[in-house]
């Protein structure tokens, strides 16, 4: 009787898993196992949105190996003891599991690489299960990755794509091998009221009504603020309840302009982790360092603080804001707008508003948080790296009747569309009747200083 275990990470599903495809087919019984890493927690990635979509992801996924006669074993504490101790208590030979990307995920693979040859266990390792094409394995001539996304996505949309495989019809796990019980949304606090529901029952359901409503007008609307056409996915890639290579699969089956203007957006989530894979550290640091000195957090914490709060007096960015705050999750655009604002016109360190971003989004990770941070502030991958979004101006061009401010905004649900993006436009007697702060920042101030600071007066 051959036992294999396959140790889930950022895969949380059974549709398109090449490492648990692989395990049933080589080994009589499979322990599918999941690991509490505390190494996580430890370094404050387990807040409490990603910890209430993670609850869901863990529950869909016992519930779908329960459907095939399996179940999900639940360990927690160090990743590498942890699956040493599942692999000898069922007598597993194979351990199997997806390539992570950042430098703890590395590390932590050649940890339990050596662990369990010590142990006479083999460790499998699968690219292209978080990832529709595993970081390296497109380079330019004379570099080992990308830096700029164009020639990155001519090059990853010539690379063939494995077809999608099917889930595993039955899962055998043997007995002898117990996990603890799984946790629960219910029971955590501190989640955002409107939170999405994670899982890969639900990941799937979304996928289909959206490419079958929202997909064909995808490059239209994807910008749209109040209008919310964008896939709303995000979480689910980040937890793997959905494969990136099936979502491209359907939507070129659709085919069409928003089909491709959707797999270039996949594209850029690829082109950020074979970023960080070949350079970790910047996670923490700059990948095009522009010298500046940035304001500190105690400098502008008055600022920073009615950024966070949605009180800047830019309506655009304020609803942003407060989006994230209630959904823990933000429309792609305005992450774009509210990241300017603090980047390049209250010039506060890029990092702080990256650290805010990951305390509250469901989908926020090491990879494409931090590096579309670096790309707004201008020292990432951004070609145009001094350039800065006017949140008036965007304000206006996407969210033209004022629906995205006005939901989010109440102060502001009586002001007319032509003047909610300016409402100091407004009588001094209608201003005053709003509960609702003046601007943080003159534009042309917050660019002059940008610009004095970047030596480009």
């Amino acid at each position: 009787m051959t036992v294999a275990v396959v140790l889930f990470t950022s895969d949380l599903r059974t549709h398109d898993h090449p490492p648990l495809h692989a395990a049933v087919a080589a080994a009589d019984e499979v322990v599918p196992l999941f690991v509490h890493d505390p190494g996580i927690r430890d370094a404050g990635f387990a807040v409490p949105n990603r910890e209430a979509f993670l609850a869901d992801c863990l529950a869909d996924l016992d519930a779908s190996l329960r459907g095939t006669g399996g179940r999900l074993v639940l360990r927690s504490g160090p990743v590498v003891p942890e699956v040493c101790a599942v692999a000898a208590e069922s007598g597993a030979t194979q351990v199997y599991m997806a390539a992570g990307v950042t430098g703890y995920a590395h590390r932590r693979e050649q940890r339990l690489r050596d662990a369990l040859r010590r142990q006479g266990v083999t460790l499998r390792v699968y690219e292209g299960v978080v990832t529709a094409v595993a970081p390296g394995a497109v380079t330019p001539a004379g570099s080992d990755h990308y830096a700029v996304f164009t020639p990155y996505f001519r090059r990853w949309s010539q690379e063939p794509l494995r077809a999608p495989l099917p889930a595993p019809r039955t899962v055998r796990v043997p007995d002898r091998v117990h996990g603890e019980a799984l946790p629960s949304r219910s029971l955590m606090s501190g989640v955002s009221p409107g939170l999405l529901t994670g899982g890969e029952t639900e990941g799937r359901e979304r996928l289909a009504r959206w490419c079958g409503a929202d997909l064909t007008r995808y490059e239209e609307r994807h910008d749209d603020l109040a209008g919310d056409a964008t896939s709303r996915l995000s979480p689910h890639l980040h937890f793997g309840s959905i494969s990136p290579v099936e979502l491209i699969h359907r939507a070129r089956g659709r085919g069409g302009p928003g089909a491709e203007a959707f797999v270039r957006q996949v594209c850029w989530r690829d082109f950020h982790h074979q970023v960080l894979a070949a350079r970790p550290d910047t996670a923490r640091h700059d990948y095009r360092p522009r010298h500046d000195s940035w304001r500190t957090e105690k400098d502008a914490a008055q600022d920073i603080a009615a950024w966070r709060d949605g009180r800047t007096g830019y309506p655009v960015v304020d609803a942003a804001m407060r989006q994230l705050r209630h959904e823990g999750w933000m429309h792609n655009r305005a992450r774009l707008l509210a990241a300017s604002f603090l980047t390049k016109s209250l010039y506060v360190d890029w990092r702080i508003g990256a650290r805010h971003f990951l305390a509250l989004l469901v989908d926020g990770d090491v990879v494409n948080n931090q590096l579309n941070w670096q790309w707004v502030a201008g020292t990432g991958t951004d070609t145009r790296p001094h350039r800065v979004l006017n949140p008036v101006r965007q304000g206006k061009r996407y969210d033209p009747d004022g629906g995205y401010v006005h939901r989010w905004v109440p102060e502001l649900a009586g002001v007319a569309a032509d003047t909610v993006h300016e409402p100091w436009r407004l009588l001094p007697d209608q201003r005053a009747a709003l509960d609702y702060p003046a601007p943080l920042v003159d534009l042309a101030d917050g660019l002059a200083r940008f610009k004095h600071a970047r030596g480009r007066d």
